[in-house]
């Protein structure tokens, strides 16, 4: 497992071993927080109407945790009042139900703690050099791009229009796709 923090409290890890919802849940926990907000994303069962038997994820570890960092220092300066900030992803062959993303959230309120974690999963799963290949229930395999889970690829995610960021201030600052061209190309801040 590959590790990393930003501030003493947040964790940030990539993995191929199975992630542990009881262990995020307790990384964000804090004395000072009145909630806690995870999201789990799982594998499931189909995309756009195909039957998906597994995925397999890759990334590249030192720059997905350099922007799970950026991330939680984007929180801060957004939301202030963030206590702890936990990322896993996994990586490797995942099947059926399978955890393959957690983020945590702790925060004093819950109106803060849930924007905050929104935030982190949408700016990870555009900016994270994290790709996922799909393996269909006919035998093909397909890579999704980074950003393809979004509607609209080439849009913001929700969080981020909410939090009155634009595609520019925050791709100033990750390592991200070229959205005309789909190749990962570093920004320079």
């Amino acid at each position: 497992m590959s590790q990393g923090t930003a501030e003493l409290n947040d964790r940030f890890a990539i993995t191929f071993a199975p992630l542990s919802l009881p262990e995020v849940y307790e990384l964000a926990a804090d004395p000072a927080s009145g909630a806690v907000v995870v999201m789990s994303g799982t594998v499931r069962d189909h995309t756009d109407g195909k039957a998906v038997v597994s995925l397999e994820y890759q990334a590249y570890e030192p720059m997905a945790l350099r922007v799970f960092a950026q991330i939680a220092a984007d929180l801060r300066q957004q939301w202030p009042m963030v206590n702890r900030v936990v990322i896993y992803h996994r990586t490797g062959h995942l099947t059926i139900g399978e955890t393959s993303v957690l983020v945590a959230v702790s925060c004093p309120h819950r109106a803060e703690a849930f924007a905050a974690c929104q935030y982190a999963i949408d700016t990870l799963k555009h900016n994270a050099p994290i790709w996922k290949k799909e393996h269909w229930a006919d035998g093909a395999s397909t890579w999704v791009s980074i950003g393809a889970c979004e509607p609209d690829a080439s849009a913001p995610p929700p969080a981020i229009e909410q939090a009155g960021r634009t595609w520019d201030n925050v791709a100033a600052v990750y390592p991200t796709r070229d959205r005309a061209s789909s190749q990962l190309s570093p920004r320079n801040p």
